[in-house]
């Protein structure tokens, strides 16, 4: 046996770069910034499931390191992640940890004075999706504004963005809902970090007041990047492409078609009952803890398969325009909630119309280019 061998030159790095790719650090990683912090503090966390330090809860982490933490701030879904889609949230105690949880999901959606009168900081860790009706950053707004009102400081983790680009209308009435906050755009291309400095810079809170903040960075990791999550952030996004697609797919919750909830890949599938000319089929279920009673419940849905399709990085309005085209009775396709869903009546108008993709897109454009513009001074990450 003879083997031939033949060298193949490496592509060259630089003199001293590591050329190992470097490994993202979430703020909650970064436990040599955030302990002296916390020194002789009553802490309170603002977290979730998705709080995590490697493998263990950010509570449980800083418990078991003696950090005094005096009560637990559960956003939608949870503390723990385990209630589903606008299932209410009631207050109660951790088991793991004996520490008190406050729902900030329900009726109670900010921390009042009196829940804050026993807390020095806050801690706010949530994964984000980086669109604007993900209810987390609405919880952030909150909490701001909470502690500005008590004179608390609030510490924010970072995280990345997987979904870390700019498209979208912009929302015309900011305030009018819990998933319609800000004047941003559906994906507004920033972390938590970021977007809290402009609550802040922008005077989003109420009576313009400040949260005196500070955010412990994300490392190795720039937008342009992709990011994995390494838990899925809420019941109904289970994995990547389900979370690449929620920017696009979420404002069919503002029209009688199911994108899923209720089966085993929610945002990756769309139906209703009416598209019998469609070949692909699903039918939604109540599952415990991630769908109760979702739309068309044991209902044969027709419609199209999304889970392996390659997802674009902006909104994409084909799917809405495709379904909206296909369903046979218009004037029942969009519901009240659309209009709050777009942050502007403008988009359902224009679909109605049959305006193409580029059409709407070339009327976002305006709006974006000034978004983006206001946006710059509080960027973090290239």
């Amino acid at each position: 046996m003879v083997i031939g061998c033949s060298y193949k030159p490496h592509s060259a790095v630089p003199i001293g770069q590591d050329p190992t790719p470097k490994t993202v650090q979430c703020g909650a990683d970064q436990l040599d910034k955030l302990l002296p912090l916390l020194k002789g503090k009553k802490v309170a966390l603002v977290v979730n499931h998705t709080s995590l330090v490697g493998s263990t809860h950010l509570a449980d982490t800083l418990k078991n390191l003696g950090v005094n933490i005096v009560k637990i701030f559960g956003p939608e879904h949870g503390f723990r992640g385990d209630a589903a889609d606008g299932e209410l949230v009631n207050d109660s105690v951790d088991v793991k940890t004996g520490i008190p949880a406050i729902s900030l999901y329900g009726k109670n959606k900010k921390p009042s004075a009196q829940q804050l009168s026993n807390v020095d900081l806050l801690i706010f860790d949530i994964q984000d999706v980086g669109t604007r009706f993900y209810t987390y950053i609405s919880t952030m707004h909150y909490v701001m504004e909470a502690c500005a009102e008590s004179n608390k400081k609030l510490i924010i983790l970072d995280r990345p963005n997987p979904n870390a680009f700019v498209d979208g209308p912009i929302n015309e009435k900011p305030g009018q809902s819990f998933v319609a906050m800000h004047a941003i755009p559906i994906a507004h291309g920033l972390t938590v970090g970021e977007l809290a400095r402009m609550i802040n810079g922008e005077g989003w809170l109420t009576n313009k007041i400040s949260c005196e903040l500070e955010i412990i960075n994300v490392q190795n990791w720039k937008r342009s990047d992709g990011y994995s999550l390494p838990v899925k952030p809420s019941p109904n996004l289970p994995n990547d492409q389900a979370i690449k697609l929620y920017p696009s797919l979420c404002l069919f919750e503002g029209t009688v078609i199911s994108l899923g909830r209720g089966t085993p890949y929610p945002f990756q599938v769309l139906g209703n009952p009416e598209l019998k000319n469609m070949s692909f089929e699903f039918t939604p279920v109540t599952i415990k803890g991630v769908a109760v009673k979702p739309p068309h419940e044991n209902k044969r849905c027709y419609g199209i398969d999304l889970r392996e399709v390659e997802v674009k990085r902006n909104i994409d309005l084909n799917y809405l325009i495709t379904m909206y085209q296909a369903y046979p009775e218009k004037e029942k396709f969009f519901i009240p909630y659309f209009d709050i869903l777009a942050g502007t009546l403008t988009l359902k108008q224009q679909i109605k119309d049959g305006l193409t993709e580029e059409q709407i897109r070339d009327s976002w454009k305006k709006g974006l280019e000034e978004f983006k513009a206001k946006r710059e001074k509080y960027l973090m990450y290239l």
